[in-house]
């Protein structure tokens, strides 16, 4: 992946990204109150290679001016059929409502079509608003069976 979006890079995670993908996320966590899991439920940031790579997932950074400031990634999952679950997408708060969000949504969304899966699901929180909203503006509806503990809501989508 390498990608722009005005003033955004979005290009592949690389392992000198570790830390600070992992900062940014549990930073944006605790904007919203959630608690980070770095031996649980968030351990996928600090294990790309093989939760995301070594299973034909990806993983993205956001740079701006060179800084990181986003991530999002999916991988294989065995819920539905021929499915995917985007994971970590989150965007620091300095460069929301911008368009970049649905603009990486999209994204990720022709990535995963191209690489032939037919169902993206999404796992997220109820006080993650704009994310929510998102995910249902863009045609995700919900389903039950939530796996993550701070998680309350599941979406999914088909593609054609």
């Amino acid at each position: 992946m390498d990608a722009i979006y005005k003033t955004f890079r979005i290009r592949d995670w690389q392992p000198g990204d570790r830390a600070v993908a992992a900062e940014l996320i549990y930073t944006v966590l605790a904007e919203y109150g959630l608690g980070s899991e770095p031996n649980g439920a968030d351990q996928d940031v600090l294990q790309v290679e093989t939760a995301y790579w070594a299973t034909g997932g990806e993983f993205w950074v956001v740079e701006q001016a060179s800084s990181l400031v986003g991530t999002a990634g999916y991988y294989p999952i065995r819920r539905g059929e021929n499915a995917v679950e985007i994971r970590k997408m989150y965007l620091h708060p300095s460069v929301r409502g911008q368009g970049l969000g649905k603009f990486l949504l999209m994204e990720l969304e022709g990535a995963i079509a191209r690489s032939g899966y037919t169902q993206i699901w999404i796992e997220t929180a109820s006080v993650l608003k704009e994310a929510v909203l998102l995910y249902e503006r863009q045609g995700y509806e919900p389903a039950s069976g939530v796996e993550t503990a701070r998680c309350d809501r599941v979406y999914v989508k088909y593609l054609a």
